[in-house]
């Protein structure tokens, strides 16, 4: 049985690298995939996933309001028999409206095609994006993809600083940047600098 993965984390812990190791794996197998992303973020270029450590590969993109399923489904029937998905792979999956994760998790169960999901958990004030929101409730597996605070400890939270390198507390959810922009930290170093203090009796 196929099923719907998430694999999260916060920024810079290497979600699109995973996704695209996960992508030639198949294909060195001879096994096709079916790569998307969103359209909102192309600071890859236009149509592409594009890793830190500099590799990159096509995509299609997605956007809110589109029917994931039927993309699916007419890629499915196009490659017909000779070709098909092995696997559809998706980055920033934060970005999926929540009825889009559950058009994937039919495409799963219906299509038979396992849906590898790659995206953050929560915004930089702690809260849950919708489309991460809706994959925590209806993933069949999830994987924490890792990575460190300055201290040394997990980062599991993020911040937004503007141009001056301020941490900014208010804003959009959704504001697309990469390290100029967002910090990993651990959960007490994103209190310290979300809330402006130093708790110097948790250290």
């Amino acid at each position: 049985m196929a099923k719907l993965y998430f694999n999260y984390s916060t920024m810079n812990a290497g979600k699109s690298t995973v996704l695209l190791q996960a992508d030639y794996n198949y294909r060195e197998r001879g096994m096709s995939t079916l790569v998307m992303t969103a359209a909102l973020d192309d600071r890859g270029g236009e149509s592409r996933v594009t890793s830190r450590i500099g590799i990159d590969t096509a995509a299609r993109t997605y956007r809110p309001g589109e029917d994931i399923f039927a993309v699916i489904e007419g890629e499915l029937k196009e490659r017909g028999a000779a070709d098909p998905i092995a696997c559809v792979l998706i980055d920033e999956a934060q970005f999926l409206t929540p009825e889009q994760v559950w058009q994937l998790a039919r495409a799963a169960d219906d299509l038979g095609v396992p849906i590898m999901t790659y995206g953050l958990r929560v915004d930089f004030r702690g809260e849950p994006f919708p489309g991460s929101a809706a994959l925590l409730a209806l993933a069949d597996s999830m994987r924490e993809i890792r990575t460190i605070c300055h201290c040394g400890r997990k980062a599991t939270m993020v911040i937004r600083k503007d141009g001056a390198g301020n941490v900014m507390t208010t804003g959009e959810q959704v504001q697309i940047g990469g390290n100029e922009t967002y910090l990993s930290l651990c959960r007490r170093h994103w209190r310290e600098s979300f809330e402006g203090r130093s708790d110097e009796s948790e250290r």
